[in-house]
This record gives structure tokens, C-alpha cells and sequence, in this order.
């Protein structure tokens, strides 16, 4: 198993950027390929960004696409998501996920350890 850690939340002005970051705990980190997900008041759990196990491919939806990147650092079993460029629709409780099986999968079915969040508020 594994267990994670999402920190770097907060409230941000429309336009800023922040930072977030997933450690990970338990078994080998790099033996997980892992995504970030976020889910707004209302709404259902939406794909964000992933990366494979090395780091050499990801994964981005639309609306992250040229905004934000997802990188890893798998000595400091360490996954971070980037965010620039941020605006209102973006705040929501971000979470990071890991899968042993899948490899940067857009799916947060195939995702099978979840931390447990962190806010982001981005004001207009």
C-alpha cells in the first residue's frame, strides 16, 4: 500500500499560481504512475493531469493544458502539481492519486490510493 499526502493549497488571486504537492509513503513511489483530480462544490471528481512512473509521459486535460504541469521527483517520493495562470472555475479540493497497474490513466476508477485533499481558492 500507499499512503499520501497532498500540501500547497490555499487562496490565491485569478491570475496567480501555486504549487502542490503529493508525498507518498509505503511501498517503492516509483512503482506508481499517479494523476491529480480535483472536485468543485457540486460537482463531480474531474481529471487534472498524470504522469507515469518515470516521469517521461503525461497527461493534461483541456483545461489544464498550457496552465499547469505535473512533474515527480522519485527520491523525495514526490509528486507536484504546478498551477499558473489560475482562475475562479479552477478552485476546488485537489487530490492526488496513485495506481500500481495503469500508467498516467485519465480515469479516477483505475486510481486505487487517494490522499485525502487540499484546497484551492482562486478569487476574481
Amino acid at each position: 500500500q500507499v499512503q499520501l499526502v497532498e500540501s500547497g493549497g490555499g487562496l490565491v488571486q485569478a491570475g496567480g499560481s501555486l504549487r502542490l504537492s503529493c508525498v507518498a509513503s509505503g511501498r517503492t513511489f516509483s512503482s506508481y504512475a499517479m494523476g491529480w483530480f480535483r472536485q468543485a462544490p457540486g460537482k463531480e471528481r474531474e481529471f487534472v493531469a498524470a504522469i507515469n512512473r518515470s516521469g517521461g509521459t503525461t497527461n493534461y486535460a483541456d483545461s489544464a493544458k498550457g496552465r499547469f504541469t505535473i512533474y515527480r521527483d522519485n527520491a523525495k517520493n514526490t509528486v507536484y502539481l504546478q498551477m499558473n495562470s489560475l482562475k475562479p472555475e479552477d478552485t476546488a479540493v485537489y487530490y492526488c492519486a496513485a495506481t500500481s497497474i495503469y500508467s498516467a490513466s485519465t480515469e479516477s476508477k483505475r486510481y486505487h490510493y487517494w490522499g485525502q485533499g487540499t484546497q484551492v481558492t482562486v478569487s476574481s
